[in-house]
Parts: structure tokens; sequence; C-alpha cells
């Protein structure tokens, strides 16, 4: 059990560092295609990968393989659009490493909304959700008291991540994990696209500018990262999963200044220290919880 308990981290970490570097395709792709084209395409690319095993997997023919997974796949999938899509319009507006940390508030709200399937929040809890309140404050509210408009959808998608993470907890045990994770991607993949018919312009030579940033937010990002998050939450609760997931913070801070030579002021980065700080404190003791 330990065992299994030590590799669930490994691949959550390995997960974290590739979404952390994730937030710096997904800005360097925004100068190419719209958010919601750049959404589909790399959703669109992570199912690849990912049909040999659910080939593999289905006991029997495929289509009932797939529709005894889509109930909880299509779930995940509308609550995986909704994040990503709040995160890369968001994204347009703010920087890779502030995205990177708003983001990352979704490791509170997982035990705060997870109140709602009765599971019970300690005083930890609600204390780093003080303190990362009071630095997402100082990293993105500017006087007078106004939040700016890309940081605040990144917030909001915060919440569906939190979800996204409630629901991959839910059913990683219940269902194949392939399935799983290809249903999801195609769900938010048509999704996009639908979205990106409607209020973007569609062609195929941006597509193929943005090459790169597509191919890691694709394959690597969506294809491993995501498959790998449902690989391992089948060992680790939802809240502990969250806690080694919000690395990506960190990484996507890393990548924005090694990469893109985003700098922030001294207030953002009081405010990334605090949000941090509290994302490690409301998960003390956490895991014995679970």
């Amino acid at each position: 059990m330990r065992s299994n308990s030590l590799r669930a981290d490994l691949l959550l970490l390995l997960t974290a560092f590739i979404w952390g570097f994730a937030f710096v395709a997904q800005r360097m792709g925004m100068e190419y295609v719209g958010p919601y084209l750049f959404n589909a395409a790399r959703f669109a690319l992570g199912c690849l990968p990912l049909m040999p095993f659910v080939a593999q997997n289905a006991s029997g023919p495929l289509l009932p393989h797939l529709l005894r997974a889509a109930p909880g796949s299509l779930l995940a999938g509308l609550f995986l659009f909704a994040g990503s899509s709040l995160q890369q319009v968001g994204i347009v507006y703010t920087t890779a490493g502030k995205a990177g940390f708003i983001t990352g508030l979704y490791v509170i709200l997982v035990p705060i909304l997870g109140l709602a399937l009765g599971q019970q929040s300690g005083r930890n809890t609600w204390l780093g959700a003080l303190v990362a309140t009071a630095g997402l404050y100082l990293l993105s509210v500017e006087p007078p008291f106004s939040i700016a408009y890309g940081d605040a959808l990144v917030l909001i998608g915060a919440l569906f991540w939190a979800g996204h993470v409630l629901i991959i907890g839910r059913f990683a045990q219940q269902i194949d994990w392939a399935a799983l994770a290809f249903l999801q991607f195609l769900t938010c993949s048509l999704l996009s696209f639908g979205v990106a018919l409607a209020v973007e312009p569609v062609a195929w030579q941006p597509l193929v500018d943005a090459a790169w940033p597509v191919f890691y937010g694709g394959v690597l990002s969506v294809g491993v990262a995501y498959t790998l998050q449902v690989v391992a939450q089948r060992q680790a609760p939802a809240s502990h999963a969250a806690i080694i997931l919000s690395l990506e913070t960190v990484f996507a801070a890393l990548g924005g200044w090694w990469l893109l030579s985003e700098a922030m002021s001294l207030r953002g980065l009081a405010g990334c220290g605090l949000m941090f700080g509290g994302m490690l404190v409301s998960q003390l003791g956490g895991r014995r919880a679970d």
C-alpha cells in the first residue's frame, strides 16, 4: 500500500510539473489562435494517445464499454471545458505566473466544496483559505478594490478545476481510467470547437503556426498529464491529490520567468508567497483525515 501511495504521489508531482509549464505554452499559443480553438485542438490531440488503451481495456465490444463510462466522463468533460475555457480566455489578459497561482486556489476549494458531499473540513482548511485570500488580494486586486479581468476569469475557473478534481476522485475507481480520460477530453474538445465556430475565426494556418504550443498542450498537458491524474487518483484522496497538483503554481511561475521573461512586483511576489503558504496550511494533516 505504501509503495502504491508513493507511486501515486510521484505521478501527481510529474503532472504538476507538466501542467505548470503548460501555462507558458498556453500563453504562447494565444499569439496565433483564439482560446477556444486552441483548447479544441489540444484536447483533440490529447485523445489520440489514449485510443489504443481504450481498445485494450475493453473487455467486450468497444461501444458498450464507452457507454458504461459515459455518465461520469461527460460530467468530468463538462467541468474540464468550463475550467479550461475560463483559464484560456483569462490567460490572454494576465501572465502565466499569475494564472498559475490563481488556478492553484483549487487546492483550498476542493475540501470546501467537499462539504456539499458530506466531507468535513478542519480548522486548517479555513485558516489556509484566509491566508490564500490575503495573497490573492495582494497579487490581483488593485485600488480601488477591483480585480483584473483576466485574473477574475481564472479565479472563476478555479472553482471548476476544484469540481473536476472531486469528480475524478469520485469516478476514477469505478470506471476504466482510459475510457474516463478519453471521453472527458473528447467532450471538452467538441464543446470548445463548437464555441470556436461561433465566436472565433477558424483556420488551419494559425494552428500550424502554433504547432509547438498546441503539441505541448495536447500531447503532454492533456494526453499525458490529465491521464496521469486519473491513474494517480485511484490511490490518492482528492484533497491529498490537490495539494501536490497545486505545485503547478510554482512551475508556472518559474516557466513564465524563464521562458517568457515575466516579472512580478514585490507586492505580487508577497501575494504568491501567501497563496502558496495558504495552500500548504489548508492541507496539514489532510491525508490522515482522508
